[in-house]
């Protein structure tokens, strides 16, 4: 039997959490999805984190949730309600105020989609694979997975892919703007912990602010939407990370910023 875990490491403040389960291609349990809730949300509250690498074991990224969970659908009130559990897990990824990267190390389908399209950037490696497939069995993407296409990439390409039930591979998914960058294999978490480095340059006050915002601007509108960045500025400009950014551009160094 596979061993089903979600295995995490932490590692100069950047917490690895590693889908295994690589005999099922990472396709989700309940008790992973629990596992990897618990991790989201240690990464949101300890302050010893300070980014998320989101990766697969094996060949896979993610195959998903298991589709054993569809074996019993006759209580619709069941169904809905653990599938809102998963939506919320997703969602934990984009409410995250801290730089969450994925790693594509291999073929994403659907709850695996929506896992890696909800970080903030994501590399993947030459087998990386992204399948919008639900079509062919009779369902659809959920869990945020039409809404979040749509904005990440827009209506025309969101179209093209799910209408054909489309399985794109690493440099499609480049082209259409899921990847940020594709590494070779050996060279996957090395690329995904340059691309945390990058993030972090920002004041982490900043950085959780502007991912609020980002979120917001996506449905809100122009009023509500510099209304909220207003509010937001109000709030960083009262940091002692303002004031360091303040000093180190006055003083021509990299600032020191300590999320105060």
């Amino acid at each position: 039997m596979d061993t089903e875990a979600v295995d995490v490491g932490l590692a100069d403040g950047v917490l690895t959490v590693t889908l295994a389960r690589p005999k099922a291609r990472n396709a989700l349990t309940p008790g992973m999805l629990a596992d990897l809730r618990a991790a989201l949300e240690r990464a949101a509250t300890d302050a010893d984190v300070t980014a998320v690498i989101l990766t697969g074991a094996g060949s896979a990224f993610c195959a998903g949730a298991d589709v054993s969970r569809f074996d019993d659908v006759a209580d619709g009130r069941r169904f809905r309600f653990e599938s809102g559990r998963l939506t919320e897990v997703v969602s934990l990824i984009e409410r995250l105020e801290k730089p969450v990267v994925a790693a594509v190390n291999g073929p994403a389908v659907g709850l695996g989609v929506q896992l890696a399209l909800a970080c903030d950037l994501r590399v993947g490696a030459r087998s990386a694979r992204f399948a919008f497939t639900e079509g062919k069995l009779g369902l659809l993407p959920t869990h945020g997975g039409v809404a979040r296409l749509v904005r990440l990439i827009g209506l025309g390409r969101a179209r093209d892919l799910l209408l054909a039930s489309a399985t794109i591979d690493a440099e499609q998914a480049l082209a259409f703007g899921l990847l940020t960058e594709v590494a070779a294999e050996e060279e996957l978490l090395p690329a995904a912990y340059a691309l945390v480095l990058r993030a972090l340059v920002r004041a982490p006050q900043s950085y959780g602010l502007v991912k609020r915002l980002l979120l917001l601007a996506a449905s809100a509108d122009l009023e509500s939407a510099m209304a909220a960045e207003t509010i937001a500025q109000s709030l960083l400009v009262a940091t002692e990370d303002h004031r360091e950014g303040r000093r180190a551009a006055h003083e021509r160094r990299a600032p020191r910023f300590e999320g105060r």
